[in-house]
């Protein structure tokens, strides 16, 4: 009909610290390209305990969204609260997308495919390599399942809480070879490629996970960070000419799922990744 408003999509990202995310500029641009409206919202809420976090979802059933995002720190802390895992979040143990249908709400994990589609394309075939993994919380456990489907020969997993890296290399070893490290150097020896899953140099940390000694040109590095693109570590390797994969990549393929996710609509690349490389430019002139 002439003149008619086209549909809108009521959508959010829940998590703490999120002022710098991306995923806004990138899920509005998509919508907008398809001829919907979104409107996405930042839920920035620090600290939230299980009571806090059930209201929060049940305000999300409630208030009309046809979904949310889930980053740092709930994304393990969410998923007793959904009504439905669908295997994507089973397989993982973690939640960064919630979807609501017919009322219900439902957790995917985006995390995984994003990254296992830009590791190909920004690093190559894996399969057979040694990793490193730092982290072990939900993007870790996201990323370690993705480099397990992708045929990692080893996969070496360091956290702060070794519980943690244990847990997570007693999961992946039924699907392959995974150990948990006491050391970023430990985990490195004779290694491959490096991934850091942990906020450590999200901006304002300007930390390392791993020593800038032990990196070389043969070793891989991707950072699953992205505010700042380039992160400490991924500096380092880039002037060691390592090859490199910054967190472009697992913002602009998770957010992609996620999209299709929430509206059934698949996201234009490049319109996210436009999105996506103006939010960074600004920040850098600013």
């Amino acid at each position: 009909m002439p003149g008619a408003y086209p549909k809108s999509i009521l959508l959010g990202l829940l998590g703490a610290p999120i002022a710098h995310s991306a995923s806004p500029a990138m899920h509005e641009a998509a919508a907008k390209a398809l001829g919907l409206r979104c409107f996405y919202h930042l839920i920035e809420v620090a600290g939230a305990d299980d009571a806090k976090l059930r209201v929060m979802l049940e305000g999300v059933r409630a208030l009309g969204f046809a979904g949310v995002n889930v980053t740092y720190p709930y994304k393990e802390k969410v998923a007793p609260f959904l009504d439905e895992l669908a295997p994507s979040a089973s397989a993982v143990g973690a939640v960064n997308t919630i979807a609501v249908r017919d009322g219900r709400l439902i957790g995917f994990n985006t995390d995984c495919s994003g990254f296992a589609r830009g590791v190909k394309r920004a690093i190559g075939d894996i399969a057979g390599q040694t990793i490193a993994l730092i982290g072990a919380g939900g993007v870790g456990k996201a990323i370690g399942v993705a480099l397990s489907e992708a045929g990692a020969g080893k996969i070496r997993i360091v956290d702060r809480e070794p519980a943690k890296a244990r847990a997570l290399a007693a999961a992946l070893s039924r699907r392959g070879t995974a150990t948990s490290c006491a050391s970023a150097a430990e985990a490195l020896e004779g290694a491959h490629g490096l991934v850091n899953a942990t906020a450590v140099g999200m901006t304002p940390n300007s930390d390392t996970p791993a020593p800038f000694a032990l990196l070389r040109p043969s070793l891989w590095v991707a950072d699953a960070v992205y505010q700042p693109l380039w992160t400490p570590l991924l500096s380092a390797a880039r002037d060691q000419g390592a090859k490199v994969m910054t967190g472009r990549e697992l913002a602009i393929d998770q957010a992609m799922d996620a999209f299709e996710i929430f509206t059934g609509r698949e996201a234009s690349l490049a319109v996210m990744s436009n999105a996506f490389d103006r939010v960074i430019a600004l920040r850098q002139a600013a």
